[in-house]
């Protein structure tokens, strides 16, 4: 919030002004002989402040009670507000606003002079966004959140008799109906966007609601996500250096290989081949022998009988 004073400007008559940022024009509203100036805009603040209920406009001695929410700041945390360009703070004094109830400042019941800008602030000097609360003796309120809008929601706009009833009425955004001049009980804002930032108000055949300004804020950042890696497949990767035939290693619950196994048929055929080697051997043993014995047939048959 910038507020300029008349100490250091008397060219601006005793006026003060908020300042709120805006992407397409700059507005000006006067409510009890405070000029506004909204625009909208990003801001970034340690500090942040609730409204309970999320309203701007409340019929007198409706209760409305404010919260600090803290963002790793240290030090206490009070509730302020500026009207008529001085600044008050909740419950310091008999003449201040508001009487704390826990972490809240209420103000139990409000009255007229309660409409003012409040904001969340620190002891290092931290300033929560600006909240602008109007208490009204009128019989018509517009029920418009106090909070931004996240963009891309919805949000509906009701507006209700000091009886507590709603009442079917007109819809205007900076002074342009958004109701095509029907009367309905309420106006919903569908996927909203910053171009839906503006002067909202409600209006019957008999009275208007005050106007009030709707906020849209951008989404917060999603948490970040831990994405958790697929097991790593092992796979056996041969060796240049190996022989393609070689067999594998053996390992230490791997039996060790048998001896290869001689064929039947083949070790049969060595048995033969040993007896006809044999056979053949002693036959021509005999030959020689009975070559050498010359004329003798006897002894030769002899032998030959005794074999």
């Amino acid at each position: 919030m910038l507020s300029l004073d008349t100490a250091n400007h008397r060219s601006l008559k005793k006026q003060w002004f908020l300042v709120i940022f805006s992407s397409s024009s700059l507005h000006f509203e006067s409510v009890q002989g405070v000029s506004v100036l909204l625009l909208s805009g990003l801001t970034v603040s340690a500090v942040s402040m609730n409204v309970s209920p999320n309203l701007q406009q409340f019929f007198e001695g409706n209760p409305v009670s404010l919260s600090c929410v803290e963002d790793g700041q240290t030090g206490s945390v009070t509730v302020k507000r500026t009207r008529g360009g001085q600044t008050e703070e909740c419950e310091t004094s008999a003449s201040s606003f508001g009487r704390w109830n826990g972490s809240s400042c209420t103000i139990q019941h409000p009255i007229s002079s309660d409409s003012a800008v409040y904001w969340c602030e620190t002891s290092s000097g931290q300033k929560s966004d600006t909240v602008t609360i109007t208490v009204t003796d009128k019989d018509l309120i517009l029920e418009i959140p106090a909070l931004p809008v996240v963009r891309g929601s919805d949000v509906t706009l009701r507006c209700r008799k000091k009886n507590g009833g709603t009442v079917a009425a007109n819809f205007f955004r900076n002074r342009t109906s958004v109701t095509d001049s029907k009367t309905k009980p309420e106006f919903t804002v569908r996927d909203v966007q910053q171009s839906d930032e503006g002067f909202y108000h409600c209006s019957t055949d008999r009275t208007d609601a005050r106007q009030s300004w709707l906020r849209v804020t951008d989404p917060p950042p999603p948490p970040p996500t831990t994405t958790s890696h697929p097991p790593t497949k092992t796979t056996n990767v041969k060796s240049p250096f190996t022989s393609p035939s070689s067999p594998p290693l053996p390992t230490s619950n791997t039996p060790p290989p048998h001896p290869p196994c001689v064929s039947v048929v083949r070790l049969f055929l060595i048995l033969l081949i040993f007896c006809l080697f044999f056979i053949s051997s002693a036959l021509m043993l005999s030959i020689c022998r009975s070559r050498r014995t010359g004329n003798k047939p006897s002894v030769s048959m002899e032998m030959t009988t005794h074999c």
